[in-house]
């Protein structure tokens, strides 16, 4: 969620691979977690991995403090605690559904609103087994449909991973 939505990310110090214990200033961070086995080295892992399509993918910071670089395509499912969201780069062509599922229970058949036909690409599932997860996801896309939902001209209907987010884009 938080590499997704707008703004600038801080990440303290030891978050980047999972730190157990609070940061003190007069102890070195527990790198040696990273040797403990696969929950440090997964979350490493996908740190890695969301600074990259952060960096790669110009939707994610190109109008980050503009309002046309983001709009919401439910903010309200309090009942699923699911919220799913567009970002746009400058040109409003390049896009990033996130779909961020706050629960631990897997939402088969999820349907959200995209502003465009085509097949998207998953392009992040924090749930892949690589981060240490379940690897309950969308087979790497959907198609979308010609179904108008949340506002949108047309829609995909997602698996959403239990305690997780999907990162898709129109491929």
């Amino acid at each position: 969620f938080m590499w997704a939505y707008p703004g600038k990310k801080l990440l303290f110090m030891g978050g980047e691979f999972g730190q157990s214990d609070e940061w003190n200033h007069d102890r070195a961070l527990d790198w040696g977690l990273l040797d403990m086995g696969p929950y440090h080295r997964g979350v490493q892992r996908m740190v890695k991995d969301l600074n990259r399509i952060y960096r790669s993918d110009p939707s994610l910071h190109e109008v980050d403090f503009e309002p046309a670089g983001f709009q919401w395509m439910d903010c309200s499912d309090w009942e699923q605690s699911v919220v799913t969201f567009c970002r746009f780069a400058r040109n409003q062509t390049t896009l990033l559904l996130c779909a961020c599922n706050f629960t631990p229970i897997t939402r088969q058949g999820y349907r959200v609103g995209v502003p465009r036909p085509g097949y998207y690409r998953e392009i992040l599932n924090t749930d892949a087994a690589l981060y240490g997860g379940s690897d309950v996801g969308n087979s790497g896309g959907v198609p979308s449909e010609p179904t108008p939902w949340h506002g949108q001209p047309h829609s995909v209907v997602l698996t959403l991973p239990p305690l997780a987010a999907v990162w898709l884009v129109p491929a």
